[in-house]
């Protein structure tokens, strides 16, 4: 059975906010309601959505600096702006850092309808571009097995070492930051938490020592680089 598909509400208007939840509820989808967007940015890293619907006007954290934040960190989810502006300027703005965006008032059976046609071109392509075996130099990594062929020997990984190992490939060449994550696969950023995630970027080092074009290297203060 499929997982049903998470979406990051973040809208400020408490009685929009409640409605557009139990609307899209009702449709089979799980949400998660943000009322500004700091508290957006922390429901994001904490968590796995599918899609995020933005308001552009929002307390402590405005919808377009929210969006340029979680795209820093996925670059692929699709971003869909809900706003009361219809500026040119705010339009072009909006799509060059979402994907969509929908002006107020709107109807529930029109967000809907963009959501889906969102999630669907989204699905088509990652199904087009996302391969099971990843080649990292000479080291073949099955994602779905969760192995690693080193020099002809498969090594099995854990399924935390898989998750992080992912998320540096899914980064690769850019720099993958310790408290993301951290609330992604160990649910928050606590010291403990910490020490045991240097703990997994070690071995993974060691999985890449007879492969010198793969390197896992620090970024100090910031988290951790995937360069090949």
């Amino acid at each position: 059975m499929d997982k049903p598909i998470r979406i990051l509400l973040a809208e400020d208007d408490v009685n929009l906010g409640k409605v557009l939840t139990t609307y899209l509820e009702v449709k089979g989808y799980i949400v998660g309601h943000a009322s500004n967007g700091e508290m957006a940015y922390d429901m994001f890293c904490s968590d796995d959505y599918n899609i995020c619907v933005v308001d552009v006007m929002m307390p402590l954290k405005d919808g377009f600096t929210l969006a340029k934040e979680i795209r820093k960190m996925d670059k692929k989810i699709p971003i869909i702006f809900l706003t009361a502006k219809n500026q040119q300027e705010d339009i072009i703005e909006g799509l060059s850092i979402g994907d969509d965006y929908v002006t107020k008032p709107f109807t529930m059976e029109v967000l809907l309808a963009r959501v889906q046609a969102l999630l669907r071109r989204t699905i088509e392509a990652d199904h087009e571009e996302e391969p099971t075996i990843i080649n990292l130099g000479s080291i073949t990594f099955d994602k779905m097995r969760q192995i690693l062929t080193i020099q002809g020997e498969e090594k099995k990984l854990t399924t935390r070492e898989t998750e992080l190992l992912m998320m540096l490939i899914n980064k690769k060449n850019e720099v993958l930051e310790r408290g993301f994550a951290l609330k992604k696969i160990w649910g928050d950023d606590s010291y403990y938490n910490a020490r045991s995630m240097d703990v997994y970027i070690t071995k993974l080092r060691k999985y890449f020592v007879s492969e010198p074009q793969v390197q896992i290297i620090n970024v100090h203060g910031v988290g951790f680089k995937l360069v090949m």
